[in-house]
């Protein structure tokens, strides 16, 4: 992903941890030397089930927010520690200019990773960064991003109790047309995902793919894993494998997956037709 122009028609306050792969929305924050911002997951108000299993003592959770540099920002810490975020471009919260992701640990109000990695499509490329963060369970969360450069940046956000209700496959089954970002760059693409959590996928520069979707067992989010089919695609044949999420406010489908070695993926966002 790294190089590559912003994507367009970004809607933060309602991004959501996706199905894609490297796409939109996501978690909590992190950001990209010095400007950077990572941003989430949108709400799936329509949801009448609640999942009660949220943790009420860690981080985990969606969070929306901005930071120091004029980014807008949301993002998904999940039960196991790991966070996924995409943030916008410095001042206009309608382009998504980056997408970050990482294992953080939370304990007493505290929240740490030390193997951030953010994927700037401003032309910064890919960046290692740290975060030393607090937060209050279901509340708030901010912290300050450093990244090996020097460089670093601080966020605020609060937290979306859209995380607590149960994801649904037959929810997000549908058929999206939105865009797709690659280090190959950024072009469109439709993605379907079936009842049974098939997902199926055609860029505009004829790269096809295959993958599954399925509800994870806490948050409104979903795994994922996609498999390229080699040819035109920036990915090759590899698999990449993340999370996504549906915002039934908006019909929207944000996605993010990393390859197993973490240097390149696949970012979606897409609204349901």
């Amino acid at each position: 992903m790294n190089g590559v122009s912003r994507l367009s028609a970004y809607d933060p306050t309602r991004l959501a941890a996706s199905i894609g792969l490297l796409v939109a929305a996501c978690g909590m924050i992190s950001g990209c030397n010095g400007s950077c911002v990572a941003s989430c997951p949108a709400t799936e108000s329509n949801s009448t089930t609640t999942n009660t299993s949220t943790s009420a003592s860690t981080a985990e959770g969606l969070w929306n927010g901005a930071t120091s540099s004029g980014r807008t920002v949301s993002g998904l810490v999940l039960d196991d520690g790991t966070f996924w975020n995409i943030y916008s471009a410095v001042g206009n919260s309608a382009v998504i200019a980056g997408a970050t992701q990482g294992s953080g640990t939370s304990n007493n109000g505290n929240f740490n990773s030390s193997d951030g990695v953010d994927f700037n499509l401003d032309g910064l490329g890919v960046n290692a960064f740290t975060l030393a963060g607090t937060y209050t369970a279901k509340i708030t969360l901010a912290g300050t991003y450093i990244y090996s450069s020097g460089s670093s940046y601080t966020f605020t956000s609060k937290y979306d109790a859209a995380y607590e209700l149960t994801p649904s496959i037959a929810t997000v089954a549908g058929t999206y047309s939105g865009s797709a970002a690659t280090s190959g760059g950024i072009e469109h693409a439709t993605v379907v995902l079936s009842k049974t959590g098939a997902l199926t996928g055609t860029s505009a520069s004829g790269c096809t793919y295959t993958g599954t979707a399925s509800p994870r067992a806490k948050g409104n989010v979903y795994n994922m894993s996609v498999t390229f089919a080699g040819g035109v695609c920036a990915n090759g044949t590899n698999t990449v494998t993340g999370i996504s999420y549906f915002d039934a406010n908006t019909n929207q489908l944000t996605s993010m997956a990393l390859n197993s070695d973490r240097t390149d993926g696949y970012l979606y966002v897409g609204t349901k037709q």
